[in-house]
C-alpha cells in the first residue's frame, strides 16, 4: 500500500519509447489480442495466427506471483522451484524440509496440496473502456477516482455472477484502456515434483541474476477440480531437445509490472524517494535473519525461502537504483518527454489539455509529506508481522463486508472474498521465534523513522520496548491457529469486537490512523495522479498511435525473441552451459554445494547435457515460470530469471545485454530418468 505500489499499478503505456522500431526489434511485452503477428513473420518468417495464439493461451498459467503451464493432458503444471516454494514451506516442519530434501510424488495419491494456491487461465478478454469513462464523465479528480473503482467493482461483480468465472478488471495504457479480463481458476492445486534447493538455486545469491548458470528452477503441479485431476485439451509438448543459437523463442507468461512510461518526475521520484529507505531497511534486516539463521539447522530452515526472497529483492532495488543513477539513459527519458509535449502543444486539438506533468510532479510533491508514515503504518514497514497481517484482514474484513460492495476497499470486494478466505484457511506454519524477530525490527524502525513522539509511536511504546512489545503480541495471540481465525472471519463484526487477542486488539486501535492515511494518498496523490496519468495516455494515442504494448500489468503478454548471449567487458557470453561445469563449480558448502542424489548419479550422468541457456526476450519479475516456446509452439525452454542487466529492464529494455535466463529441457529430462527415477512423469510429459 505503499507509495511504490501505487506507481507501479498506475503506469501502463509504452508508444513514445519505441521511436526506432528497429533498434527495439524484439522489444515489447504484448497482450494477446495486439500481437505483432505480421511483424513477426515478416522478421522470422513464423507464422504465429490465431490458432497458435489460442492454443499457447489456452495453456498459459498464471500462479501466485508466477507464471506456468500445462503440460498434459491431466492438467499437470510446469513452473518454476521458486515459484513453488510456499507450498514447500507450509509442508514443511523445523525437523524436516522439502526445500532441503526435494519432493517426488510417485502416485496421485502421494500429491500433497498446495493450500494457498491458485492456478488462472485467461479465457476472455473485454474492452470496457467506453463503460468506465461514462461512469466517471464530468466528475472532479476524487469523485472520478472513487466512481472509477465502484465501476470497476461493479463490472466484476456482475461478471462473475453471470459467467461462474474469475473476473479481473485491468487498466492498460495508462489507464487509457480499461478491460475486463475472464479467468478460470482452480483452486485445489497439489505439488507432484520438486527438486532440492540446492541443485534448483544451485549458486544462491552470489549467482542470483547471473548468467551463465547452472539450476534447475522447475517444478511439476497439478490442477484439480471436484477431486479429479483437471483435463487439458490442448496442452504444451515439450520439445526435449531445446532450441539452436539464434532461434526464434516466444514467452508467454505474465510481467509482474514495468514502469517504462513514468514521466521524468516519477523516475526521480523512485530514485530518490523511494529506493533508498527500502535498501536501507530490507539490508539490516537481511544481517538479522542471517544471524538468526546461524543459530541452528531448525532456524536455517525456516527462513532459508524467506531470506532468499529478501535477498533478490534487494538485489532488484539495488541494480534498479544504479539504473536510474544513469544519467545517460535518464537523458533519454528526458528527451522523449520533452518530444510528447512540445507536440502536444503544437497540436490546436490539445487546447485546454493543461500540464499534467506538471500536475504529476505537484502530486510527488504531496506524497513527499506522507510517504513515510503511509509506508509504517498502512504499508508493510511498520508491523512486520504474519500474525498481525491476518488481524488486520479479520478487523477490516468485518467492517467493509457491512458495506455495499461498490464502496469497500477493493481488497475485500465479493471478487476478492474467497481468495482471503482460502489464505485464511490454510493450515500454514507460523514460526513465534521469526515473528518476534520481525515484529521488534518493525517497531524499531517506526520509532526511528516517524520519532517518538509520533501518536501511534507513543501509544505503542511508552511503556514497552520493541523487542517486549513483539513478544507479548506473539506470544498472546491465537491466530496461527486457522480455526481461530475462521471462527472470528465468521463471526462478523461482533467477533472482532468480543475479540481480546492482542493482535486483534492492536489491528482495531491502528486502524482509524492508518485508514486516514491511506484515504488522504488516494484523494491528494493517487487520483491526481490517475487524471493526469489518462491525459498523457490519451495525448500518446493521439500523436503514436496505439500500435505498441503496454507496460506490464501482471496479465498475460507474448514476447518473442532468439536464443543468444552478448559481450560483457569485451568477452562473449555464450548462450547456454553445460552439467558438467555445474560439478566443476561444486565447493561443498552451500550455495555451491551439490545434492547428494546429484553426487550419487553422476557417474550415469551425460556431463555435456545442456543446462541454462539465455534469450533476448523481454521479460521482468512475474515471468517466472513461463515457457520458452519455439514456432510450433513446443515447450523449448523454461524462464526463471534475467541476467544482471534484466533488472533496468523496469525502466527501459537494454537490447544490447538484456538477457532472459531459462532452464534447458534436456537437463529436466536428464534429472528425472537418471537422478529422481520418475519415469511416469516423464511419460506423461511426452518423452518416449
Amino acid at each position: 500500500m505503499n507509495r511504490a505500489a501505487f506507481l507501479s499499478t498506475a503506469v501502463a503505456l509504452a508508444a513514445a519509447l519505441l521511436a526506432s522500431t528497429a533498434t527495439h526489434a524484439d522489444e515489447g511485452m504484448w497482450t494477446y489480442d495486439n500481437f505483432p503477428t505480421a511483424k513477426v513473420k515478416q522478421q522470422y518468417g513464423a507464422n504465429l495466427d490465431g490458432a497458435w495464439l489460442d492454443r499457447v493461451r489456452e495453456a498459459s498459467v498464471r500462479l501466485s506471483g508466477c507464471s506456468a503451464s500445462f503440460v498434459s493432458p491431466e492438467g499437470l503444471i510446469l513452473t518454476n522451484h521458486h515459484c513453488i516454494t510456499a507450498c514447500l514451506s507450509e509442508n514443511s516442519s523445523k525437523e524436516k524440509s522439502l526445500l532441503d530434501d526435494g519432493f517426488v510424488a510417485r502416485n496421485r495419491g502421494e500429491e500433497i496440496p498446495c493450500r494457498t494456491q491458485v492456478a488462472d487461465v485467461l479465457v476472455g478478454m473485454e474492452n470496457v473502456t467506453d463503460k468506465v469513462e461514462a461512469a466517471t464523465r464530468g466528475l472532479d479528480e476524487r469523485a472520478a477516482n472513487e466512481a472509477r473503482k465502484r465501476a470497476i467493482t461493479g463490472l466484476e461483480q456482475a461478471c462473475e455472477k453471470t459467467t461462474g468465472l474469475k473476473c479481473q478488471g485491468v487498466a492498460l495504457y495508462n489507464g487509457g484502456q480499461q478491460f475486463l479480463y475472464r479467468y478460470k481458476r482452480y483452486t485445489d492445486v497439489r505439488l507432484v515434483f520438486a527438486p532440492e534447493t540446492g541443485i534448483a538455486a544451485f549458486g544462491g545469491d552470489p549467482d542470483n541474476f547471473q548468467f551463465p548458470r547452472w539450476c534447475l528452477d522447475m517444478g511439476l503441479l497439478r490442477a484439480y477440480e471436484n477431486g479429479k485431476p483437471v483435463t487439458v485439451a490442448r496442452p504444451l509438448r515439450i520439445n526435449f531437445d531445446g532450441p539452436k543459437a539464434g532461434e526464434l523463442v516466444l514467452v508467454s507468461g505474465h510481467p509482474g509490472s514495468t514502469d517504462r512510461l513514468l514521466t521524468v518526475d516519477q523516475l526521480l521520484a523512485l530514485r530518490n524517494d523511494e529506493l533508498p529507505p527500502s535498501l536501507l531497511r530490507s539490508n539490516e534486516l537481511r544481517g538479522r535473519y542471517i544471524e538468526f539463521a546461524k543459530k541452528g539447522d531448525a532456524e536455517r530452515r525456516i527462513t532459508a525461502d524467506t531470506l532468499f526472497g529478501l535477498e533478490n529483492g534487494i538485489k532488484v532495488r539495488r541494480k534498479q537504483l544504479d539504473a536510474l543513477l544513469d544519467e545517460g539513459m535518464m537523458d533519454d527519458k528526458r528527451a522523449k518527454e520533452a518530444e510528447l509535449r512540445a507536440r502536444v502543444a503544437a497540436d490546436p486539438s490539445f487546447a485546454g489539455f493543461g500540464d499534467p506533468w506538471a500536475d504529476i510532479a505537484a502530486a510527488n510533491a504531496r506524497a513527499r509529506d506522507i510517504d513515510t508514515e503511509l509506508g509504517y503504518l498502512e504499508g508493510g514497514a511498520g508491523f512486520q508481522s504474519r500474525l498481525f497481517r491476518v488481524a488486520r484482514t479479520l478487523v477490516r474484513g468485518a467492517e467493509e463486508r457491512t458495506k455495499p460492495n461498490g464502496e469497500r476497499l477493493r481488497e475485500f470486494t465479493d471478487a476478492q472474498l474467497p481468495r482471503v478466505q482460502q489464505q485464511l484457511a490454510a493450515a500454514t506454519p507460523v514460526y513465534p521465534e521469526v515473528e518476534r524477530l520481525t515484529m521488534s525490527f518493525g517497531f524499531e524502525r517506526m520509532r526511528e523513522w516517524l520519532g517518538p513522539d509520533h501518536a501511534v509511536v507513543r501509544k505503542l511504546l511508552a511503556k514497552d520496548s520493541p523487542d517486549s512489545l513483539a513478544a507479548s503480541l506473539i506470544d498472546g495471540s491465537k491466530l496461527a491457529d486457522p480455526a481461530v481465525r475462521m471462527a472470528l472471519w465468521n463471526g462478523g463484526a461482533a467477533a472482532i469486537a468480543a475479540s481480546d487477542d492482542p493482535m486483534i486488539k492492536l489491528a482495531r486501535e491502528i486502524d482509524g490512523p492508518a485508514r486516514a492515511l491511506r484515504k488522504r494518498y488516494e484523494d491528494e496523490v493517487q487520483a491526481p495522479t490517475a487524471a493526469a496519468e489518462e491525459k498523457i495516455a490519451r495525448a500518446r494515442f493521439k500523436v503514436y498511435g496505439t500500435e505498441v504494448y503496454p507496460d506490464a500489468t501482471f496479465t498475460l503478454r507474448l514476447n518473442y525473441g532468439t536464443v543468444q548471449g552478448w559481450v560483457e567487458k569485451g568477452s562473449p557470453v555464450e548462450p547456454f552451459t553445460r552439467l558438467g561445469r555445474a560439478f566443476e563449480r561444486a565447493t561443498g558448502q552451500p550455495p555451491f554445494s551439490v545434492p547428494a542424489s546429484w553426487e550419487r548419479a553422476r557417474g550415469k550422468l551425460d556431463l555435456s547435457t545442456p543446462f541454462n541457456l539465455s534469450s533476448n526476450n523481454d521479460i521482468i519479475g512475474g515471468n517466472s515460470g513461463s515457457p520458452l516456446l519455439n514456432a510450433r509452439g513446443e515447450v523449448v525452454g523454461l524462464i526463471f530469471d534475467g541476467n544482471i542487466h534484466s533488472i533496468s529492464g523496469s525502466f527501459w529494455f537494454d537490447t544490447v545485454k538484456n538477457r532472459a535466463v531459462a532452464v534447458h529441457p534436456a537437463i529436466m529430462r536428464e534429472a528425472l530418468r537418471k537422478v529422481y527415477d520418475a519415469p511416469a512423469l516423464l511419460k506423461e510429459l511426452g518423452d518416449r
